[in-house]
């Protein structure tokens, strides 16, 4: 397939399946292009929530737009990962009209869309997820219905052996402590259910959709698809980024060892491009700098050890250091779905082992918080800025730098809040800031 017209070039697009292998033409065309058009600074964008190539070449056009008229002098080259990734069709995603989005089904309905992208990110499993939508259409009051439809959903997400995605899906790990099933699929499906609904009519307010009654189990049991699907994208991001863009950035080393790389990721993609750097050949110094738009993964990722657990420590530990140049992680406290949902369904996810007793609410947030809520945490010498002084500032040389970015990141309702809000300006100068790109 052609690359699309983008209003940047040189433009190569990069595409990943679900393992992390590359799609060997595309890969040698980027190999070989840099070189041939005298690339110095290549930015590579990887997209989080999206189902279609259309979708996430209009994300790379419209954010690096701005470039070539910011950093009229640099010889900049782009890459737009494409990687198999879910997304709902009730929430937005970066140059999608609200308008349009507005008429999309409700909760619990499982529309054609949703259906097209679950047998496309799961494929082979069209009868599960025909039996997941009746559930979710007849919505039957028995609770044994629900703990159907937990199993089912365990089913439609689980890793087909033999491939490699499995040991991807923890953002933390602790010392003799083996990684679990999660919690949401292990657990009872119902009180899963209850939970979600409860979180969301919370998001959506008071009366919005209930009356004053109790929240609806079914749409909780929406939401545990959407979580549980979503459990399922952040191992596979993990699993592309180690697997599949580390090894081609360390291809890239060799085969044009002058070029400078910077990694941008939003929401998975940001999860992606970390997990990128642990990838890394030994001795490759080329990714000159990251940059984190709403990262979906644990604020202790690059932790050396948790605050609440000293045996523990994120699976990226360390990893901000394979980077010859800083890491920002841009977050907004507008991005509802990383505020509530994101640490309720890692909760559910048994990425710890001290949960009893918590909550929706500041407590759940400090110790399953995302990184695009509230960004990186427990990093010792991690500097911190608003957007505003990011811009204004000479930023560090190296090392985790937080941006809050809520001033421009802030639009948007639920269940996602500002999760998609990123086409702006203010942070595609960012990018050039973190890379010292002029």
């Amino acid at each position: 397939m052609a690359d699309p017209a983008m209003s940047v070039t040189p433009y190569w697009e990069l595409t990943f399946d679900a393992d992390g292998d590359p799609a060997v033409r595309q890969r040698d065309r980027l190999l070989a292009g840099v070189t041939d058009r005298k690339v110095r600074d290549l930015v590579v964008f990887a997209h989080g929530w999206n189902n279609d190539r259309s979708g996430a070449t209009r994300l790379y056009d419209r954010f690096l737009a701005p470039v070539p008229r910011l950093a009229p002098a640099a010889r900049i080259g782009y890459v737009g990962v494409l990687w198999p990734a879910m997304r709902f069709s009730d929430e937005p995603i970066p140059d999608f009209p609200r308008a349009v989005a507005a008429e999309i089904p409700r909760r619990p309905v499982l529309d054609k869309d949703t259906r097209h992208a679950l047998l496309e990110s799961f494929p082979g499993r069209a009868i599960l997820v025909e039996q997941i939508a009746r559930l979710l259409e007849q919505q039957p009051p028995e609770e044994a219905e629900l703990e159907e439809f937990g199993r089912l959903v365990r089913l439609l997400v689980e890793v087909v052996a033999p491939g490699p995605q499995a040991p991807f899906a923890a953002d933390t790990v602790a010392e003799g402590v083996p990684q679990s099933e999660p919690e949401m699929f292990v657990g009872s499906s119902a009180a899963a259910c209850e939970e979600f609904a409860r979180a969301l009519a919370g998001l959506e307010g008071a009366g919005a959709r209930q009356g004053f009654g109790l929240p609806n189990p079914w749409d909780g049991a929406h939401e545990l698809l959407r979580q549980a699907t979503y459990y399922a994208m952040k191992r596979r991001a993990g699993t592309i980024g180690e697997r599949g863009l580390g090894r081609v950035v360390g291809q890239l080393a060799k085969a044009a060892p002058g070029v400078r790389v910077h990694l941008v990721g939003h929401s998975f993609g940001a999860r992606l491009v970390s997990y990128a750097l642990r990838g890394l050949p030994e001795g490759v110094r080329t990714v000159k700098s990251v940059t984190l738009l709403q990262g979906a993964f644990s604020h202790y990722a690059f932790a050396a050890r948790l605050p609440h657990d000293a045996r523990a420590g994120g699976v990226l530990q360390g990893q901000q250091n394979r980077v010859d140049g800083p890491l920002l992680c841009c977050h907004s406290r507008h991005d509802s779905a990383l505020g509530t949902m994101y640490p309720l369904a890692s909760r559910m996810a048994g990425d710890s082992r001290s949960v009893a007793g918590l909550g929706i609410g500041r407590a759940l947030g400090a110790k399953w918080g995302a990184m695009g809520y509230g960004g990186v945490q427990a990093v010792p010498g991690t500097r911190a800025y608003t957007l505003a002084e990011a811009l204004r500032a000479k930023l560090p040389a190296s090392g985790c730098v937080n941006v809050d970015a809520a001033a421009v990141v802030r639009r948007g309702g639920p269940p996602a809040g500002a999760h998609s809000d990123i086409l702006h300006e203010e942070l595609a100068r960012l990018v050039l800031a973190a890379g010292r790109i002029r």
